[in-house]
């Protein structure tokens, strides 16, 4: 394969060479966004909140290395309203990470969003059952300068959920320049279960980044990172690296979000003790499970039930991410591992930390003796579910492809996104019950991870399968996948299908389906589905 020259690939994504630097972040990848953005919306004078937030997407300095601070983009939240027991923000400490958003559900939340960057944004509240328009569509984005006000009740149940931008082509950007946050919904079910709360209930955002010299974030240095996915060579947790965590002798509730553009983390304890799991991405489970590493793909979240309570004051574990094949498989991981791609323009930026490999992600001390026996709930919830023989396409699952034109374009089904585009077969009917099948084709430069994400619902997933080609590396991590609850989001290895059930209620109207590598969705992995009433 012949070497592109910088100003080769430039020319290829269109990007003019002033636009490879953006206050501070070096390298961009894809072109500003440039279509006509919609008209700001304002706020519905039929709606009444409980409570009125602003968040402002701005751009900032902040201490991450030793030495020079980083340019980073972050919200900055603030509450402007409240009736009664409202939802409260809760800031990350030296952070760039945007603040959570603690909401009940049944709550009415208004949130005023303020474009303060230069160029247009707009938030999407990824895994919340919310109107079409307060979803956070690309067609949505507003200039710099302009706001957009989010009315909705929270109707989810109560789990880890977070936001992040969706721009149409500069998602990964956005978000890997720093803009993302958690929203976390309780109820009355979870307050039942009496996990642990306060400051025993700890966030863990992970993610990955690379620096320069100088302390700057690179982002997307030649065209694989953006083909491939982009690949940060230092795990940051909760923006902080080389992250630790003094804990007490007892039960903890961590909350983890893979808040990565494109890297899989396959989760473990490194001396062996079992993740006790008791949420996915929509909330808690009927009943803990226990695995001996959990797989998660971008955008995904866990809860895990973590007691030291059998721990000695003064002794420390480390949460691994294990060693997994797959990643990268086929013709590109073989290029990736030093034969055509290894080193030069063509060769990823991520070689120090590839998709797979093994390293740590935080440390954890127990520094002082508590005395606590709250006990681990047999049961956490109840969850409807789903049955395939009840769904109105049983017979024939909606199926969805993944492969890629050329040598940058991804698609779903042969196609790319349109930002106003439905196809026939991306049509569904209110208030029904449907099967959805993913394939993640196996075409020369397409077998690598793909998490996809559904916009508007959470599903249930009923069944995965492999080809037989492929079965030595799903082993590597499919142990690890955690089915049990629902989920808005699942990873696909190379050659896998999954098949997934979800119930279109509620809202009518245009939502999006995508892959979650973010770089992967900016080059058009990701379509429009309609509901119709």
């Amino acid at each position: 394969m012949q070497n592109i020259t910088r100003r080769d690939f430039l020319k290829l994504f269109g990007v003019s060479a002033g636009a490879l630097a953006i206050t501070g972040l070096t390298g961009c990848g894809v072109a500003p966004f440039l279509e006509e953005t919609a008209q700001p919306v304002r706020a519905n004078s039929d709606f009444v909140p409980d409570v009125e937030l602003q968040l402002t997407a701005t751009d900032t300095q902040t201490s991450i290395l030793p030495g020079q601070p980083t340019h980073v983009w972050k919200y900055d939240g603030a509450v402007l309203a409240t009736r009664g027991d409202g939802t409260s923000l809760q800031t990350i400490p030296n952070s760039y990470l945007g603040p959570i958003i603690h909401a009940k559900r049944g709550q009415k939340i208004r949130i005023h969003l303020k474009n303060a960057l230069g160029e247009p944004t707009i938030i999407h509240w990824h895994g919340l059952h919310v109107p079409p328009d307060m979803d956070g569509h690309p067609r949505y984005a507003i200039q710099p300068g302009q706001a957009y006000v989010y009315d909705f009740e929270i109707r989810n149940r109560a789990g880890t959920y977070w936001f992040h931008p969706h721009p149409h082509q500069r998602t990964g950007f956005q978000a890997y320049a720093g803009l993302a946050g958690l929203f976390l919904i309780s109820d009355s079910e979870e307050t039942e279960a009496n996990l642990p709360s306060g400051e025993f209930d700890v966030p863990l955002v992970i993610q990955d980044r690379a620096f320069n010299a100088a302390n700057e974030l690179v982002y997307i240095t030649n065209p694989m990172d953006q083909m491939m996915g982009f690949l940060g060579d230092r795990i940051l947790v909760n923006g902080r690296p080389d992250f630790a965590l003094n804990v007490a002798t007892r039960a903890y509730r961590f909350r983890v979000l893979n808040g990565s553009n494109s890297r899989v983390y396959k989760l473990a304890w490194d001396d062996g003790t079992p993740l006790t799991v008791i949420a996915t991405d929509g909330g808690l489970l009927e009943k803990p499970v226990r695995r001996n590493y959990v797989t998660l793909g971008p955008g995904e979240r866990v809860e895990l039930w973590t007691d030291f309570g059998n721990r000695r004051v003064g002794s420390e574990l480390k949460l691994k991410s294990l060693a997994f094949s797959g990643a990268e498989s086929g013709m590109m991981g073989g290029m990736m591992g030093g034969g055509m791609m290894g080193g030069g323009m063509m060769g990823s930026s991520n070689s120090a930390l590839p998709n797979g490999a093994e390293f740590s992600i935080l440390r954890v001390k127990v520094d002082r003796e508590v005395k606590d026996n709250t006990p681990l709930p047999e049961r956490l919830s109840t969850i409807q579910r789903y049955r395939l023989d009840d769904a109105i396409n049983r017979q024939n699952p909606r199926a969805f492809g993944i492969g890629m034109q050329g040598m940058m374009t991804w698609t779903l089904n042969g196609r790319v996104f349109e930002m106003e585009g439905v196809a026939n077969d991306e049509i569904v009917k209110l208030n029904t019950l449907e099967a959805w099948e993913f394939a993640n084709q196996t075409n020369s430069m397409d077998q690598m991870v793909h998490p996809m994400h559904i916009h508007g619902v959470q599903f249930q997933v009923v069944e995965r399968q492999i080809a037989p080609q492929f079965q030595t590396v799903w082993e590597t991590v499919r142990a690890g996948y955690v089915d049990e609850g629902w989920k808005d989001t699942v990873a696909l290895w190379p050659s896998e299908r999954v098949k997934l059930l979800m119930r279109f209620e509620d809202f009518p109207g245009m939502f999006l389906y995508h892959c979650h590598n973010l770089e992967h969705e900016d080059q058009g992995l990701m379509r429009n589905y309609l509901i119709q009433a």
